[in-house]
């Protein structure tokens, strides 16, 4: 995350999910993030304040009669740049809603004016129950937002229904995208493709590359952090699919190109991080052979570029994003991809030591008609931030 420099209020209710609160605020402090914790009294009979002490660096409130701080709530309310409450009881949506006033984290609640971000944690037939949802759709007309709650196991067993607190790592993304929102890609609809395809020699073969889809999943998570509306085509990896991003599986480059074909009109922003295969079998064999048939010839056929496929069908002004995975001197060869395909930007990266295809880190050159920016050896989340900082620029 580049949350370095922001500041948390958070929130804790007395439930049972207030655990996962430590986890959170450890994850957000350990993010640069200045962390302010609120404890009610009841949550303090499930973390002792000294916890969050000790996980944020920072002094915990629990009472509106803390000596020296009689305007805490007033502060507290003003400064941060982001209020989260987790868990967000029953109980405490209720009083907010109502708009009582009668501890220090209901109080500040009354008098923010910001963002607000509450992640609700009950029983499944609490949740459920007309007074909640009424006072959660009283809270969104205010401006909040809610994440959660998720289907799973409550503390009195299993449920079907929601009522569970969704986890830190779910909530780390909604802080993240509500932090970041605002900026050029906010709402827009973005376009990521990522990973390689596979073309079939038989049923079990196939003619595929080296693309692991990394880099392709930190452009996708890092335009959802920035609030964009992320579709995410992914070819066969073995990626865990990006928390809160709409995903569309797909095998072959013609899967790709009618996924791409079929989306493009729409989106704001094609970034094509996926790594198609360039050649398919002739003649795919509808069985498996074996090596003691002895040498076998392989007639190959391109594939569609996928890219160029998508010239007439463009959103006006769209932005098109594409890769180059290149071996040695390939500037050149990344500079033509920008007439031959129609681009704003080409994403140029040289297989060396440390970068590109089944590494978490990169080296990219970003090339426009403007010039080449090349940049460092770093994370792949780190060049993410680059790319759509350049992407930004062109909107």
């Amino acid at each position: 995350m580049t949350l370095a420099g922001r500041h948390v209020l958070l929130g804790v209710s007395g439930g049972i999910a207030s655990y996962k609160a430590c986890t959170l605020a450890r994850r957000l402090a350990e993010a640069g993030v200045a962390v302010d914790v609120v404890l009610t009294q009841s949550a303090a009979e499930f973390v002792r304040p000294v916890t969050f002490e000790a996980l944020t660096g920072r002094p915990v409130l629990t009472s509106l009669w803390e000596r020296g701080r009689a305007l805490a709530h007033i502060d507290l309310a003003r400064v941060p740049d982001l209020v989260v409450l987790a868990p967000a009881t029953a109980h405490l949506l209720a009083r907010a809603a109502l708009g009582l006033a009668d501890d220090l984290l209901t109080a500040l609640l009354l008098a923010r004016d910001g963002p607000v971000l509450a992640a609700p944690a009950m029983n499944d037939a609490m949740y459920a129950h007309p007074a909640t949802q009424a006072n959660i759709a009283t809270l969104r007309t205010r401006g909040w937002t809610l994440v959660g709650p998720d289907i799973g196991a409550l503390a009195e067993g299993p449920s079907d229904r929601p009522g569970r607190m969704v986890e830190p790592e779910t909530l780390l993304v909604a802080v993240e995208r509500a932090l970041r929102t605002g900026g050029p890609l906010a709402g827009r609809r973005v376009l990521v493709t990522a990973g390689p395809t596979r073309e079939s020699l038989d049923p079990v073969r196939v003619i595929t590359n080296r693309s692991s889809g990394r880099m392709g999943f930190a452009l996708a998570r890092a335009a959802h952090a920035r609030g964009a509306e992320v579709l995410l085509v992914a070819g066969p990896t073995t990626l865990e699919p990006p928390i809160g991003i709409a995903v569309e599986r797909v095998e072959t480059t013609d899967d790709l190109a009618q996924v791409v074909g079929h989306q493009i009109g729409t989106a704001d922003v094609l970034i094509m991080a996926a790594a198609p295969a360039d050649f398919r079998p002739a003649a795919p064999s509808d069985a498996k052979g074996g090596r003691e048939q002895g040498a076998r010839r392989l007639d190959l056929h391109p594939t569609p570029d996928v890219l160029v496929g998508t010239r007439d069908r463009r959103k006006p002004g769209a932005v098109v994003v594409g890769f180059a995975y290149e071996v040695g001197d390939g500037e050149a060869r990344a500079r033509a991809k920008l007439d031959r395909k129609g681009l704003d930007l080409v994403v140029l990266n040289l297989a060396e030591p440390g970068a590109g295809a089944e590494v978490a880190t990169n080296r990219v050159t970003l090339i426009t008609q403007g010039g080449a920016e090349p940049g460092p050896l770093e994370s792949k989340d780190q060049a993410a931030e680059r790319i759509l900082d350049a992407v930004e620029r062109l909107l």
